[in-house]
């Protein structure tokens, strides 16, 4: 085994780092296919004693007042600044990002999403306020189980720890047993930072045990989970039967239109590169471009040609765009869905299952576009997680909408045309919880969240960090 990227490998409980028992659970970096690290295989006794102490710390912590806990998150943006080397470095190397994505988006949107909160706390945000003869007051849920993915790991793991934080609660931790080594660093930003013992505790391990163990747990308040609709599903069952507030950022197959009018160079570029951003491993991804009928052969050409420039490979070079799949898990999930494809009728474009051109050591997938998607094709319904784009024709702008909200999932989508109140008419039609027009920008204080299958709740700004509190009317 070669050395770990991180020496903090260990549960965190009550500010005490613990080894946790016999059982490992080994932690690959899927370029190399070397053992990079182990983590300790949690059990229910480990989330008992985190919940425990995050218990035992909550009355203190809840009545932190407000600028001590603004001042705290400023500290944890401030942290995670300083360690932005080392945090892409070792997202690199535990989930295969490429790292001039690692380093531009992995480690520094948690930096910005954090800092937003802070400015937020700072700027006046109350959380109370009178509607006539009541006081209505907003107090932290309590005790939250946070149990986070892979794609994203610190990213997921600070839109729910730090606003949870903000809100006066206390957390136990459960990050993805894949790519959990980042965890090990945002533990001792927080401690760093000033976060009291107990206050966030970490329980590594598997979500049918730990993950389960949390949802179920009669003295965690809220769960908030981010994953698959599968895994969101299993969630909310275990956690209805003591009734705890359950919030689920899941899966999506989002849509990007390209209107009639659109620039199609300019949507071709944006929405290929939206679907093939890290990796195709992303839940917001337009994996699904929609295209008017007789513009569809000059959309797949524009594709192909697009998508012939993303150089796939070592994940630590520079000009790496397309990295290996997390795992050899998602890779062989990947290949069947485009072997699926092509069962079911969908022509090849660019890429497909051959793998003999990639690096012969690694999870790698090539860059895929398939053409003549029928929306009900298994491509055009499943959430894939890879780097392929499945490119659809419609007729009109109403079949467009209709075949965007085709799908179980509402979670993301763009809308691409010359008009711009066009495009929001459009976008507006859209039952998603987030649209771009022509290309629009990630705002971290904007509302993240699902439709349907995608989930509910919200995360980011203002938004997400009430979802951490419950609401009190004191009348008089």
């Amino acid at each position: 085994m070669t050395a770990p990227v991180t020496t903090r490998n260990t549960h965190v409980i009550d500010g005490e780092q613990l080894a946790g028992g016999s059982e490992r659970i080994e932690v690959v970096n899927p370029a190399t296919e070397d053992v990079i690290a182990s983590i300790p295989a949690g059990s229910a006794a480990e989330v008992d004693a985190a919940v425990t102490a995050a218990r035992k710390a909550f009355p203190s912590w809840a009545s932190t007042p407000l600028a001590e806990r603004a001042a705290l998150v400023r500290r944890i943006s401030e942290g995670l600044a300083a360690r932005h080397a080392e945090i892409a470095a070792t997202i690199t190397a535990e989930m295969g990002s490429p790292i001039s994505f690692a380093q531009k988006v992995q480690a520094s949107i948690p930096v910005a999403t954090s800092k937003g909160l802070a400015d937020l706390l700072e700027g006046g945000y109350s959380f109370s306020q009178e509607i006539g003869n009541s006081l209505v007051l907003r107090e932290p849920i309590g005790v939250v189980g946070c149990i986070t993915p892979w794609n994203y790991p610190l990213h997921q793991i600070v839109n729910k720890v730090v606003p949870a934080l903000a809100a006066g609660c206390t957390v136990v931790l459960k990050p993805s047993e894949i790519a959990p080594l980042n965890a090990g660093i945002l533990m001792e930003v927080l401690a760093e930072a000033g976060v009291p013992a107990g206050v966030v505790n970490l329980v590594h391990g598997t979500g049918p045990v730990v993950g389960e163990e949390i949802a179920g747990h009669p003295d965690i308040d809220m769960v908030s989970f981010t994953g698959s609709t599968r895994a969101g599903r299993r969630v909310s069952a275990v956690a209805a039967d003591t009734v705890k507030r359950v919030a689920l950022e899941l899966g999506g197959k989002s849509a990007n239109i390209v209107l009639d009018d659109a620039d199609l160079t300019k949507a071709v570029k944006l929405g290929l590169a939206n679907t093939y951003i890290n990796g195709g491993q992303t839940c917001t991804a337009w994996t699904r471009m929609l295209v008017p009928a007789d513009q569809h052969d000059e959309v797949v050409e524009l594709a192909g040609a697009a998508a012939a420039k993303y150089t796939v490979g070592d994940p630590t070079d520079e000009s790496t765009r397309v990295g290996p799949m997390s795992s050899a898990t998602q890779r062989e999930r990947v290949l069947g869905y485009i072997e699926r494809g092509v069962a079911e009728g969908a022509t090849v474009a660019f890429g497909g299952a051959d793998t003999s051109a990639l690096p012969a050591t690694g999870a790698y997938v090539a860059p895929t576009v398939f053409a003549n998607v029928r929306p009900e094709m298994t491509i055009a319904q499943e959430e894939i997680f890879g780097p392929v784009l499945s490119i659809l024709p419609y007729r009109d702008e109403d079949e467009a909408v209709e075949i965007a909200n085709s799908t179980i999932y509402g979670l993301a989508g763009a809308v691409f045309s010359a008009d711009d109140e066009r495009a929001m008419s459009v976008a507006r039609r859209m039952r998603t919880g987030q649209v771009d027009v022509n290309g629009g920008g990630f705002n971290p204080l904007a509302p993240f969240g699902g439709y349907k299958q995608s989930g509910n709740g919200r995360e980011l700004g203002q938004f997400g960090l009430e979802e951490f509190t419950e609401l009190k009317s004191i009348q008089r």
